[in-house]
């Protein structure tokens, strides 16, 4: 139930306890008020009627001697006491009614009684019962509608703050309440939120430019000695030796250079460059250049069938045009056909179907907090998913933004590990690609 008509219910439940214990309140008093008045009526009266009866000896004012109605409790009174009792028995016309009585004379004499009829009062009663209850009912339909409206402001402001919040984990550090939320309606509880939300947006912002500049400065420094080291190999004679320190080298650079690329998509420095190209032509030019065994499949065309890394030209007229950035696509590719095999196991399948590419392994899958958090900087996931920076999935899913493209991680029914990459449709100008479309593909890996 949404927040407004909680709040709604809840001032509708008190206005309604309100008017109920105000009702009890006015019924009893005013019932007691009644029996009280018409027990002062039935005093004053026996009085005259005694006075009367004294000097003429004859009941008058309604007054009775004996009558057959007067309450047990009031057959016998002591001497001169003049006493009263309610009756609450209902007789005809009589409804509840208060009696009065006292003797004539000495012990055993008649009893002289008068009977008050409180109908009248106690019908009012009723009238005024219903008058209340009927005012109770329009002063609530008149206050429910000022209620919810009262609830649907607080509910819009916090569904603002809520949907800043959002913004903010979904990645837009640049969301803001801003001060225009508390000024119109002063400061409050949903004011200090707008604040509290604004100032961890403020500090998480600064903490995460804290951190991309350092991780572009590192990048920086750490390049030129890189470069340094991997030239210094080349003066090393020819051994194992060699061999494994130009190769644990190639990996610092590259290294090294992801964490550049990284700090560039950080920062937003990068723009596709766009080239008309066959998008099965780019996907098999990545996958070979990555050097493993992974089998290339295109579908949805009249020449689907599996793509040979040595002659996937002949097949580049009969796959899917697309309008992008080759480099970043084949750097996409590349990186997740790299990380089926380094954290999969094979067979890995790389399938293209339209403006669709899917790279699947059948290893251990991706991890669950992968699947619901994403890729994070300088994590794998699971142990048994292997070893590694963890940046592969990091880039592919940046330079994927920069693209428009979307990428989706999931894992298949049967194991191994779905990514899932989805070009965004060409554009409607119709205008012939520019020549040299097909050598953008075969642009070098940054």
């Amino acid at each position: 139930m949404p927040l407004r008509w909680k709040i709604a219910a809840l001032a509708a439940a008190t206005a309604c306890l309100v008017a109920l214990a105000v009702g009890v309140l006015v019924h009893v008093w005013t019932a007691m008020d009644i029996r009280s008045r018409a027990e002062m009526d039935a005093t004053n009266t026996l009085y005259s009627a005694m006075e009367v009866y004294r000097r003429t000896g004859t009941p008058a004012g309604g007054a009775e001697l004996d009558p057959a109605e007067l309450p047990t409790a009031l057959r016998h009174p002591a001497g001169a006491d003049r006493r009263v009792a309610y009756d609450g028995r209902v007789e005809g016309n009589l409804g509840p009614s208060v009696w009065g009585a006292q003797r004539v004379g000495g012990p055993g004499s008649p009893v002289l009684a008068v009977r008050i009829n409180m109908s009248p009062q106690l019908h009012d009663l009723r009238r005024l019962d219903a008058s209340m209850a009927v005012a109770s009912l329009v002063s609530l339909a008149a206050a429910l509608p000022l209620a919810v409206y009262g609830a649907a402001l607080v509910a819009r402001r916090l569904r603002r703050v809520a949907e800043t919040a959002a913004r903010i984990s979904g990645g837009d550090l640049d969301a803001r309440n801003g001060p225009a939320l508390g000024r119109a309606r002063g400061r409050d509880e949903v004011t200090d939120i707008a604040a509290t939300v604004d100032l961890m947006a403020d500090s998480l912002g600064r903490r995460l430019r804290i951190e991309r500049q350092f991780t572009a400065d590192v990048a920086h420094e750490l390049r030129t000695p890189v470069g340094g080291l991997l030239a210094a190999t080349d003066l090393l004679p020819p051994g194992e030796t060699e061999d494994l320190l130009r190769a644990r080298v190639r990996d610092l650079r590259g290294l090294v250079e992801d964490l550049l690329e990284i700090s560039r998509l950080d920062a937003g420095a990068e723009a596709p460059v766009r080239a008309r190209v066959p998008l099965a032509a780019v996907v098999a030019e990545a996958v070979a250049r990555t050097g493993l065994d992974t089998e290339v499949t295109v579908t949805g065309s009249p020449a689907a069938e599996h793509v040979d890394h040595a002659d996937h030209a002949e097949h580049a007229a009969a796959s899917e045009q697309v309008e992008t950035d080759p480099r970043r696509l084949e750097r996409i590719v590349g990186n997740l056909v790299t990380n089926a095999h380094r954290h999969g196991r094979t067979p890995v399948r790389v399938t293209v179907e339209g403006l669709t590419v899917v790279v699947r392994d059948h290893g251990p899958g991706f991890p669950a907090d992968l699947l619901l958090d994403g890729p994070r900087r300088f994590r794998t996931g699971a142990a048994e998913r292997g070893a590694g920076h963890g940046l592969g999935l990091t880039i592919a899913l940046g330079q994927a933004r920069v693209l428009g493209a979307e990428l989706c991680l999931d894992n298949a029914a049967d194991g191994g590990a779905i990514a899932t990459l989805r070009l965004p449709p060409p554009p409607t100008d119709t205008r012939p690609p520019h020549d040299g479309a097909e050598a953008d593909t075969r642009r070098p890996r940054p």
